[in-house]
């Protein structure tokens, strides 16, 4: 059995995991798909442990799937709206790539605070619940773009260099056949992430830690931002603040400086909760503490 060492070594086997004539199937479909799944069951059984009935989490998923999608695609045509600017409709053609995680994490929030609102759910408590499941997700999803040879990074020797398909590297790169596999990198980053939040709510459900509502999403912004703010300044694909691709020459990468303010929320608000010892504000305007059923 190959190891993903061993794996990375070489190039994808291509985005298709199987084609038979009008029906086909996409890696990066199945993975999402996968990564729902497995999210869902995990954020169920977390669920169950805060008092949150399953059967609300199972109603949130379509919408917050939705939302995200949503808020992933609108995200990168706002900052690559140049592609798409001689012909809008292309925008929705989402099918031929082009989404933004912190689209998804914005469209995501944004569905959770209307639902808490809707069904009088405590909202950071919801969250906190939620936020491993992303965390698995990531880390799942992250090899949609090892099929499609997509998200990659600079030129690499290294023993895990992944190789790259002449048609899929950049124009500066065209002679560089291997490459930073950096969506290996960041599903590792994501599973060590996914590790500490299922490490604090133990220990918080113990009680060994305090651990007020709120602060696993907090705890989740800042480790998954710090290794996704190293990442993105490897990759070759940068969405780019006030100046052009493909390596945001004279300006900035926007997924790092998204990072850098994620981080900064993060730790303003595990002050306000540990520094200050008040609770987050709650945008569900909801329920008391434990914010069940």
């Amino acid at each position: 059995m190959l190891s993903p060492v061993d794996l990375a070594s070489f190039s994808s086997p291509g985005p298709l995991l199987f084609d038979l004539g009008p029906i086909s199937l996409r890696w990066y479909g199945l993975l999402i798909a996968i990564a729902v799944l497995v999210g869902l069951l995990l954020a169920t059984r977390l669920g169950r442990r805060r008092g949150i009935d399953p059967a609300l989490i199972a109603d949130l998923l379509p919408i917050l799937v939705l939302a995200a999608v949503i808020g992933a695609r609108l995200y990168y045509v706002l900052l690559e709206w140049r592609q798409y600017q001689l012909n809008w409709l292309s925008a929705l053609a989402i099918w031929q790539g082009g989404i933004a995680i912190h689209g998804a994490l914005l469209g995501g929030t944004l569905a959770v605070i209307v639902y808490c609102r809707w069904r009088k759910l405590a909202f950071w408590n919801l969250l906190d619940v939620l936020v491993p499941s992303v965390a698995l997700g990531q880390a799942i999803g992250r090899w949609g773009n090892f099929f499609n040879s997509e998200a990659f990074g600079v030129p690499t020797d290294l023993p895990w260099k992944l190789s790259i398909p002449p048609m899929n590297r950049p124009a500066p790169f065209i002679d560089e056949p291997f490459f930073h596999p950096t969506f290996l990198y960041e599903s590792i980053w994501n599973l060590g992430v996914l590790a500490l939040l299922l490490v604090l709510f133990r220990l918080g459900e113990r009680g060994r830690i305090p651990l007020p509502n709120g602060a696993l999403s907090c705890v989740y912004l800042i480790s998954y931002s710090l290794g996704r703010f190293w990442i993105e300044g490897l990759r070759t694909d940068p969405l780019c603040l006030f100046s052009l691709p493909p390596f945001c020459e004279g300006g900035l990468r926007m997924a790092q400086l998204m990072s850098l303010l994620l981080v900064a929320i993060g730790a303003l608000g595990l002050w306000w909760l540990y520094g200050r010892r008040r609770a987050l504000p709650d945008p569900g305007l909801a329920a008391p503490e434990g914010g069940g059923s």
